[in-house]
């Protein structure tokens, strides 16, 4: 998502939702643990961040 953004630092410090069941994966020279939840890309449009409606704590999990 940084390289579809104009202005990447817009979504920092935002809250997103990950999957992090995954196993580690070398990617662009970092060791990823997760996929960021996004809407949009498929359908050609700049992504956005797939956000909970209320801040919950960082780490909370689906269930």
């Amino acid at each position: 998502m940084k390289n579809e953004r104009e202005n990447p630092s817009e979504i920092e410090g935002e809250q997103a939702l990950f999957v992090v069941n995954l196993a580690p994966k070398q990617m662009f020279g970092e060791i990823s643990n997760g996929m960021l939840v996004d809407i949009g890309y498929a359908d050609g449009i700049i992504p956005v961040l797939s956000q909970s409606e209320k801040n919950v704590p960082n780490g909370t999990r689906v269930g």
